[in-house]
């Protein structure tokens, strides 16, 4: 694959110890290149240099980068992976649960975005994946908060490329439809059932058929593509 060809490059995954942020870790790995994660704590796959920080806090990030670049070298791609989901119908939310959303999933993927940005510009060369979700623009009940994150990243991203996109860096969002989680694999039969009628393909997404997408937008193939959207979602969201 294109990607394999790109080995050797400094990736830093946000939110690496699970889920697909986990299956975009190991891709890249396999792939040669060095990995490295901002997170929060958990197990890291093989090969993954952690670096534990919380994307709430600037200086955090902002310290976490400077120690993967003196430890590693400059960051060529970034994946802002890491989100949290506090899901709660409209009239019940309060403040803190939409705040937290927007600090974590959109603040935070801001405060990496800006801070990797620093080398690429440096080095007129940089991939920049959001990951992001079908919500983002078909929308979910009691998702409020989360989708409006999601949405937003889209702006970010074709924000990003018409600042940026003269200096050899892209910025995509990647926005994954229902995928085998942990999370998804918790939920009542009945509710998989009633997702699964929705989404053509009639299946949920494996979290390394979404780590493949981030590997393509992040390899010398894809460096014509900027501030798009690619849905992973097996049609669920077509037309939006």
């Amino acid at each position: 694959m294109a990607a394999a060809a790109s080995g050797g490059r400094v990736v830093v995954v946000t939110g690496a110890a699970r889920g697909i942020g986990r299956s975009i870790a190991e891709r890249f790995v396999a792939a040669g290149d060095t990995v490295a994660t901002i997170y929060r704590g958990g197990e890291l796959p093989e090969g993954v240099h952690g670096f534990v920080a919380d994307v709430t806090d600037t200086a955090a990030v902002d310290a976490a980068f400077s120690d993967i670049e003196s430890t590693l070298g400059p960051v060529t791609v970034l994946v802002a992976n890491a989100g949290m989901t506090r899901d709660q119908l409209l009239m019940r939310m309060t403040d803190e649960e939409f705040e937290q959303v927007v600090d974590v999933n959109l603040t935070g993927t801001f405060r990496c975005v800006r801070r990797a940005s620093k080398g690429m510009i440096r080095a007129r060369s940089g991939r920049i994946v959001l990951v992001g979700s079908v919500v983002g623009l078909y929308g979910g009940p009691g998702q409020v908060n989360y989708s409006s994150t999601k949405a937003a990243l889209v702006g970010m991203a074709r924000s990003v490329t018409r600042e940026l996109g003269s200096r050899g860096i892209t910025a995509n969002v990647v926005a994954p439809g229902f995928v085998e989680t942990d999370m998804t694999a918790a939920l009542p039969e009945d509710t998989q059932k009633k997702y699964l009628a929705s989404i053509p393909a009639a299946r949920f997404a494996s979290t390394d058929e979404v780590a493949g997408v981030v590997q393509f937008l992040a390899s010398d193939a894809a460096g014509y593509i900027s501030g798009a959207v690619i849905p992973v979602d097996g049609g669920l969201g077509m037309g939006h």
